[in-house]
């Protein structure tokens, strides 16, 4: 499958940082990759339904960041998530331009602040500033079918389950074989 990036929505739309009721998003950069290693990256429960594996060393967390900073802005920006204070790291969320008209959320957090409604806060905000831009649509996620906390932030945050995307990506941390994940939009 081929993506078109032709009009740059994402760096147009996204400022460099935005903020939640609860959260400050701000550009990822190299001085968060201890955060993410030590906060997520290296843990198998947070890792279960992403598509890579728990990082060993912080330099492959260096990495990883080093890959996200590079990407063009019109392409992917990726965002850090902090207390409105952003003296404590959540986690992450990514954006990327699928179609001019089509931005695709993505996001991890740290296991110290699931079940508190930080992704749920994060994403609502996401999707408004996303949706009050004459050029966006459509924001979609996805998150594996067994994933329950990822799919109830969603529909939490306002995003309608749309279906199965039936063997649609791997999961190595489950299965070699490409997994079963619920698609969630809103549209305007």
């Amino acid at each position: 499958m081929r993506f078109s990036f032709a009009t740059p929505i994402v760096a147009a739309m996204l400022p460099d940082r935005f903020h939640s009721p609860d959260h400050v998003l701000r550009p990822l950069s190299m001085e968060d990759a201890e955060n993410i290693f030590n906060g997520y990256a290296q843990y198998p429960e947070v890792s279960r339904y992403t598509i890579w594996v728990p990082h060993k060393r912080l330099s492959k967390t260096k990495e990883f960041v080093a890959a996200c900073i590079s990407t063009p802005p019109e392409v992917s920006r990726t965002y850090s998530v902090y207390d409105t204070k952003e003296t404590s790291f959540r986690g992450l969320l990514s954006l990327r331009q699928i179609k001019p008209f089509h931005v695709e959320v993505g996001y991890v957090l740290a296991r110290p602040w699931w079940g508190r409604g930080v992704m749920t806060d994060v994403l609502k905000t996401t999707v408004k500033l996303m949706l009050s831009q004459r050029e966006c649509f459509r924001v979609s996620g996805i998150c594996d079918v067994e994933n329950v906390g990822s799919a109830r932030a969603m529909e939490k945050a306002g995003l309608t389950r749309e279906g199965v995307l039936r063997r649609y990506i791997v999961h190595p941390n489950v299965s070699s074989s490409p997994r079963d994940c619920f698609i969630y939009a809103a549209v305007k």
